[in-house]
């Protein structure tokens, strides 16, 4: 027989897979009996090109009981440990050696035929009620994927060299549009669209948005990679360094003692009178809490300022709820040692935050001394200072010694003066981040808009809908339970997986509105216009309406089913109390980050957009926010502040009366602007027929980044001319196919039937 060259090549690769076949056959034969732990690397490699080679299989079946197998490899073969290090420790080698073998491109492979399995999303779809048995195969397929991508994400002191190599090959393979022409981000992002849209109901949508927000976590970057990026940034536009680092600000605030609400003091005095009086008065707050004496976050200072407060002289005796004590957000440590009463007087004093100036502040200012002093303004001009008193030369110079200039208004200024001289200026690109594309493709609004529905749906205070997604499709087993043990248990399932989803998705908008805004603020800008106009103010002051402290002290976890504990050390029997009981943490670490990230949001929502602040006002989320400063926890008090302080001009005398200790822990814990008057409302920028105009206006500059940016005709309307009749004339025009059929009808209608006035031509060409 005579080859031609490839099939040659097709022989000798059908030769060698068998060949590799049969050497995994043996070396399978061989380990029958053995333990994982006790395998060699190459003996671990040769079984897992073996599981890799079964996910081929047709039958559905046995890939399953493969992929289950990649699984248990992903879990740390708990089965051959003895401790929970143990478990981490081959879980992380596992997973490294799985994604060196090529499973990882396997398992996306499954995932993209089983999302686009239209029998089963069929099936689902006329189904009454869904439950755990419709997305087997793809909760296996999402776990492994979970637990390779978050343990690749992170790094410790004892990875090899070979793992970090891996690492940055892993998560520039994340963040390429290596699969399908697509990011893999975008494929999940297509199945939380598929499932909100109600094509899909049975896919699982909490492993789904962790993985989506672990993937966007790990390509992108968190908090302190965004921290290093707006450094370098600003180097690179020259602009001055960041006066301090909020991350590690924010990590050194100590949390507040927020005094009792009028309305509580109410309620108190009315259950005075009907005989509930306590043994001893009512003193501040901080008296009453369990572990008060072990706060190490309490400020000394403010207790002896907040003693002195009207609480301590109103003399109300009364008792108070447990419900209403401040959640101390904090794991009770050991008692300190004694310590010599000279230490106090060393703690550190002074604002957390340096104060900054706008340079439209400034102008503002010069503009206001300008027309007092001298009688006339000199537009934008901030450096002339004649006919000004010495005061104000002083003031001005205190202003710009703290003047800050972000790298929004940076893009912004550059933005005008493209705008003004597109021809002769040529776009920054040089500015934009690596993974543009890739934010540019996740912010789209359909994205957005899932993720909010989501977002209601797992809400605490949100109600059952008939015609509301189906978010608990991957916690609901297919029988019902029967004892009273197994409704408790399912209950705890049940919360805690909505406590997850708002965990994901909380945490998932944050990252992509940071990044956003640090590539381009008009980026961030339709990003947040899209999120407002669907409603994400009113959907986030909806999740704060609620009892707060109880959310954040939740016990929705049971902690002797915890992996790996769970599968180690023998499960002790389950009962009503001790379900009931719950852990013995104070509070849920989960749900405070959730109601940080929220917080968060709403922030980069309103700030410096009085539109917005107004809604805030109008939804009345003065009271609802000031309910959330019960949970001593610094972070969370600071953005609840934040928003408390952009809506204070708008709620009042009264209302900056009967609430003074809260604005002052405003005053000690945001940052100040020097000439902000936040305080008594007399912001010139804050007149209410202002605001539709400056929504519009943001919409009209956004529109315009983006037909410069985006648009494939860019500056058509400055494009040349070609005036020669000649050279128009022979260019070569593409016509559609049906123009040879109807060429004659349309010369005989248009030309031949119509009346030329040759002699008016001829007049009006001379």
């Amino acid at each position: 027989f005579v080859f031609s060259e490839r099939s040659q090549w097709v022989i000798s690769v059908c030769v060698l897979l068998y060949l590799a076949r049969a050497e995994i056959a043996c070396c399978d034969h061989a380990l029958r009996g053995k333990r994982w732990i006790e395998l060699g690397q190459e003996q671990q490699r040769a079984y897992v090109m073996r599981l890799l080679d079964a996910l081929e299989v047709t039958d559905r079946d046995k890939r399953l009981k493969v992929a289950r197998a990649i699984l248990y490899l992903a879990q740390g073969v708990f089965d051959e440990c003895d401790t929970d290090a143990d478990v981490i420790h081959w879980s992380r080698h596992n997973v490294f050696l799985l994604y060196d073998m090529g499973i990882f491109t396997a398992l996306l492979e499954l995932l993209s035929m089983e999302i686009d399995n239209n029998q089963a999303c069929s099936s689902a779809v006329r189904k009454p009620a869904i439950s755990l048995a419709d997305s087997t195969e793809l909760r296996v397929l999402l776990s492994i994927m979970y637990l390779m991508v978050e343990t690749i994400r992170l790094q410790t002191e004892d990875d090899r060299p070979e793992w970090r190599t891996a690492r940055e090959a892993f998560k520039t393979e994340l963040g390429s549009p290596l699969y399908n022409g697509e990011p893999f981000a975008l494929l999940l992002f297509t199945m939380v669209t598929k499932f909100c849209s109600m094509n899909a109901p049975h896919f699982p949508m909490k492993k789904v948005l962790l993985l989506l927000w672990k993937t966007v976590l790990f390509t992108m970057g968190g908090f302190e990679e965004l921290q290093e990026m707006k450094v370098r940034g600003r180097e690179r536009l020259s602009l001055p360094p960041l006066p301090e680092d909020s991350i590690k600000v924010v990590r050194s605030m100590r949390a507040a003692s927020p005094p009792a609400s009028a309305m509580e003091l109410i309620e108190q005095q009315q259950q005075a009178k009907r005989g509930r009086r306590s043994r001893r008065p009512l003193v501040k707050q901080d008296s009453l809490d369990t572990y008060n004496e072990r706060d190490p976050f309490k400020n000394d200072d403010a207790r002896d300022e907040e003693e002195d407060g009207e609480e301590a002289d109103s003399g109300i005796e009364g008792e108070v709820d447990p419900l209403d004590r401040d959640v101390i957000i904090q794991p009770p440590p050991p008692p300190p040692p004694l310590r010599p009463p000279t230490e106090r007087a060393s703690l550190p004093k002074g604002l957390p935050w340096a104060p900054k100036v706008r340079e439209k502040d400034i102008e503002h200012f010069l503009e206001t001394s300008r027309n007092k002093f001298i009688g006339f303004t000199l537009g934008n001009d901030t450096e002339t200072l004649v006919g000004l008193p010495r005061p104000i030369h002083e003031s001005v110079k205190t202003l710009k010694q703290h003047k800050y200039v972000s790298i929004a208004e940076m893009q912004i200024k550059r933005e005008e003066e493209l705008q003004q001289c597109p021809m002769t200026l040529v776009s920054d690109a040089s500015y934009c981040l690596p993974y543009m594309k890739l934010l540019e493709i996740l912010s789209l609004n359909e994205f957005n808009i899932a993720l909010l529905k989501l977002l209601l749906a797992a809400a605490p205070t949100s109600k059952a809908k008939t015609d509301s997604i189906n978010i608990l499709a991957d916690v609901l087993p297919e029988e019902m339970p029967i004892t009273v043990l197994q409704s408790m248990k399912l209950g705890i399932d049940v919360n805690r997986h909505k406590e997850i989803i708002v965990k994901a998705i909380s945490a998932l908008l944050l990252l992509l509105l940071k990044h956003l805004k640090l590539n381009h603020i008009y980026q961030f800008e339709i990003v947040s216009q899209h999120l407002v106009f669907a409603n994400c103010i009113p959907l986030i002051l909806k999740f704060f309406n609620q009892n707060i402290i109880s959310y954040i002290s939740a016990k929705n976890s049971i902690c002797v089913l915890d992996f790996p504990h769970c599968v180690v050390h023998e499960m002790p029997e389950l009962t009503a109390e001790s379900l009931e009981a719950g852990d013995r943490n104070q509070f849920c670490w989960r749900n405070l980050f959730s109601c940080i990230n929220l917080l968060r949001i709403l922030n980069k929502l309103t700030k410096w957009k009085h539109s917005r602040t107004m809604m805030l006002v109008v939804f009345k989320s003065a009271p609802i926010l000031k309910r959330a400063l019960k949970v001593k926890q610094a972070m969370m008090q600071l953005y609840v502040l934040k928003l408390l302080k952009i809506q204070t001009k708008y709620l009042g005398r009264q209302w900056r009366k009967s609430n003074m200790k809260t604005m002052s822990a405003i005053y000690q814990k945001v940052r100040h602007r020097l000439n902000d008057d936040w305080a008594y409302g007399n912001d010139i920028d804050a007149r209410p027929w202002d605001f539709q105009a400056e929504e519009c206006a943001l919409r009209e500059n956004i529109e315009k980044f983006n037909s410069r940016r985006y648009d494939k005709n860019q500056n058509g309307e400055f494009a040349p001319v070609d005036n020669c009749l000649q050279s128009v004339l022979g260019q070569r025009v593409e016509l559609p196919e049906d123009f040879h059929y109807s060429y004659e009808m349309w010369l005989e209608r248009e030309v031949f039937s119509q009346p030329i006035q040759w002699e008016g031509l001829l007049q009006q060409a001379q």
